[in-house]
């Protein structure tokens, strides 16, 4: 497919360097070093304005997919309304446009093609999301839902001397319906068997039934009996949106705001947040507000240096769990090197729905996890796919993935040898990056 994108900062050059190997790629910036960045790839870089019609009108001959990802929300939507004005089918040619104003979008992915956008993403929110749904968990860092709900993923951390650690996998007696489907240790990647021991700081990626996943949650979690108490550092567009989410929970709630005019707006949206404005470096200020007695402190300012430093003070004086946003891809394995629990990433979600367009038909969610060392994906199969019409253990799977559930009218079961994929069934993978190719191949 040939792909154009506008934007060669973060978000589009990871989206480049994601499609580059299989995709004609035009990436167009007025930025010079980004464009020079962007040149290291093996793709087409134009220096230029991405909202110009006559630009837009050159490049995008026999294109099948427009990314704009600039740091302007107005710039994005104007690219890709202008991209539909431009081509001669507008059904040929996808648009996708990131966003962060509340004021355009109000969830992490909307469609908007009466405008002349078919995907509309904001990264901020969706970043929001995630971390929402981890915060009531002490040993989660990660978390996701598919197949509508029906199928949940949580990746947890295995405390030093936790009453698991020294037993086999075997051990954990999970539901029918969960099953562990990772071990992370160190730089390994593990795809688990039963006897495999548990060691301390593993991490560790279940997937299940929402509702057998509760008890999965009490076993790696922490029964405290009283309500979480949780800051949030930086009152921008995530740390708002995260309150706001965060704020319709069972939470205790203080957030940290450098700017007073935004403090002021924020206290006012949302009455019942505790908002302070300071700077979420001081340590009097953060001894005052009794940081040490925080269940989870997030920071999410537009800095990565600032809520590396916050997210490292709070550590140490006595946190016991510490988030932090990382816009930049080579920090994120940076932070949970030197004791951040989860750097999160909002650029992920952007190329996440970038990469499903690029796929085509069949998948349905992508999820990337420990820094793309491996993804979650969901497909929906055909009558096509490879894999239907015969038991498990007769498909030719490629070593480094596991089918981990499949929804079947419904109904949601971890497969075993004897399964037999049927058409239409929503089947989630855990795969390595290494055999990504093969497992597609089984469902085209």
């Amino acid at each position: 497919m040939k792909i154009v994108i506008i934007g060669a900062g973060e978000v589009g050059y990871h989206i480049a360097k994601a499609l580059y190997q299989t995709n004609d790629i035009v990436i167009v910036d007025q930025n010079e070093e980004a464009c020079a960045r962007a040149d290291e790839l093996d793709v087409h870089v134009i220096h230029g304005n991405g909202a110009n019609v006559s630009l837009l009108h050159e490049t995008l001959e026999d294109a099948g997919l427009l990314v704009a990802v600039t740091g302007s929300d107005e710039v994005n939507i104007v690219a890709c309304m202008a991209s539909k004005l431009t081509v001669n089918d507008k059904n040929k040619l996808k648009t996708v446009a990131r966003v962060s104003n509340p004021d355009y979008i109000d969830q992490p992915v909307a469609k908007r093609p009466q405008i002349g956008i078919d995907l509309m993403i904001c990264p901020e929110l969706a970043l929001a999301s995630e971390v929402a749904q981890i915060l009531a968990i002490p040993s989660a860092i990660g978390a996701e839902l598919f197949a509508d709900g029906k199928v949940e993923m949580m990746e947890f951390v295995v405390p030093v001397d936790h009453n698991l650690v020294g037993k086999q996998m075997q051990d954990l007696n999970l539901a029918n319906c969960c099953i562990v489907s990772a071990l992370f240790r160190d730089t390994e990647v593990i795809i688990p068997h039963g006897e495999d021991i548990i060691e301390n700081n593993d991490h560790i990626v279940v997937i299940g039934k929402p509702a057998s996943m509760k008890e999965v949650r009490d076993l790696f979690g922490e029964k405290t009996g009283k309500r979480s108490k949780v800051l949030i550092i930086g009152g921008g567009i995530v740390g708002f949106y995260l309150a706001k989410q965060v704020a319709k929970s069972e939470f205790d709630l203080k957030l940290i705001e450098s700017d007073k005019e935004r403090s002021l707006v924020i206290a006012d949206e949302l009455p019942g947040v505790l908002v302070l404005n300071g700077d979420g470096t001081d340590i009097n200020l953060l001894k005052e507000e009794d940081i040490s007695d925080m269940d989870v402190v997030i920071s999410v300012t537009n800095s990565d240096e600032k809520n590396l430093l916050c997210s490292l003070l709070a550590k140490q004086l006595g946190v016991k769990k510490v988030i932090a946003r990382s816009d930049r891809s080579d920090y994120v394995s940076l932070f949970e090197m030197v004791g951040v629990d989860s750097a999160v990433s909002p650029r992920q979600a952007t190329v996440n729905e970038v990469l499903k367009l690029t796929f085509g038909q069949g998948i349905e969610s992508i999820t990337t996890i420990e820094g793309e060392k491996a993804e979650i994906v969901e497909y929906t199969t055909s009558k096509k796919s490879k894999i239907v019409g015969k038991p498990l253990k007769n498909v030719k799977f490629p070593p480094g993935a596991i089918i981990s559930m499949v929804v079947h009218k419904g109904n949601t079961v971890v497969p075993r040898g004897e399964y037999v994929i049927e058409e239409g069934d929503r089947v989630v993978v855990f795969s390595l990056q290494s055999a990504n190719s093969e497992v597609e191949k089984l469902f085209k």
